[in-house]
């Protein structure tokens, strides 16, 4: 079973299209929360993390964090084993 992602960020920022990208390359489908297009997504990723920066990335609604802690699973080889791939 493959593991249900969201996003939090823009539909511009470098760190955010990146974040994609990765998930584009394992063939994850993933909910896309663009604040810059829909504002009041921004009040629930703070309620669901409490953080300002983009991106903010949830897996199975667990918070694993920004592009830097996603790329640091990536890395030790732990991302696949969430993501169920």
């Amino acid at each position: 079973m493959t593991a249900k992602v969201e996003i939090y960020g823009t539909s511009n920022c470098r760190k955010c299209v990146d974040v994609r990208a990765l998930f584009d390359r394992y063939g994850i489908e993933y909910v896309d929360h663009l604040i810059d297009l829909m504002p009041l997504e921004k009040n629930e990723m703070l309620r669901r993390c409490g953080l300002k920066y983009y991106p903010q990335i949830f897996i199975n609604d667990e918070h694993i964090g920004g592009e830097k802690e996603l790329m640091k699973l990536e890395a030790d080889g732990r991302l696949k084993t969430l993501l169920g791939v």
